[in-house]
């Protein structure tokens, strides 16, 4: 990193992040409550790893339980201060690995109670090409999150949710759980919008302090998902 490092960089390394991103983290779990004690938290595109610790500080005591799964492209060592046995890491492409896969990395394979996904494409200096794929990856995990095809849900009627019949559209965010996409500011921002308030009680938006003055990211904070419909 070339020039003066700024307060959050310095900051990172004074209090032994692998990097700055970890603050917009901590900033969205004050103001949200994302990962609460014990949670299962899945988190796309986790690479360096800041958000691997911020989430395992979060879990609480070991007795607590809960668990920190990262999938990266990249292979991803999990940090060794402020974390512990709980966090494991997979090196995979999100955007190709099947559901139930994923899936089954979850405790009891119930799925998780937290996502965050700060997946971001290599980015072209095209605006309208880095938007476009920056949006492709936002789907992709709001797809997870809630299965089915996200932009064709309407939550319900669903027949039953027992395991047996479970299929790789059912969505890997457990009813109630919290879910946080980062998406480059564009059109797409307000499809996102139309797309997440229905299917869940609360959507934000927010613009982390940390986030550079450069960058065109914005983050969409979504709280409590609800359950489908039941016949």
């Amino acid at each position: 990193m070339s020039g003066t490092p700024d307060f959050f960089y310095r900051e990172a390394q004074r209090l032994g992040y692998v990097a700055r991103s970890a603050f917009k983290l901590i900033q969205m779990q004050k103001q949200y409550k994302i990962i609460t004690p014990g949670s299962s938290v899945l988190d796309l595109g986790c690479a360096p790893g800041a958000w691997l610790q911020v989430a395992c500080q979060n879990l609480g005591p070991l007795g607590k339980g809960g668990v920190v799964v990262g999938i990266d492209v990249k292979k991803v060592k999990v940090p060794s201060m402020h974390c512990d046995g709980r966090v494991k890491t997979v090196s995979a492409d999100v955007i190709n690995l099947p559901t139930k896969q994923i899936r089954s990395l979850s405790p009891q394979q119930k799925g998780f109670s937290a996502i965050l996904s700060d997946m971001c494409p290599s980015v072209s200096g095209i605006t309208s090409r880095d938007a476009a794929l920056s949006a492709e990856l936002a789907m992709r995990a709001l797809d997870l999150a809630v299965g089915g095809g996200a932009a064709a849900i309407d939550r319900g009627p669903v027949v039953n949710d027992d395991d047996d019949d479970y299929n790789d559209n059912d969505g890997l965010l457990k009813p109630g759980g919290n879910l946080i996409i980062k998406l480059l500011q564009s059109e797409d921002v307000k499809e996102f919008n139309k797309i997440c308030k229905p299917l869940f009680r609360k959507a934000s938006w927010l613009r982390p302090k940390a986030t550079r003055p450069s960058s065109k990211e914005i983050y969409l904070i979504c709280q409590g998902l609800l359950p489908p419909l039941q016949t």
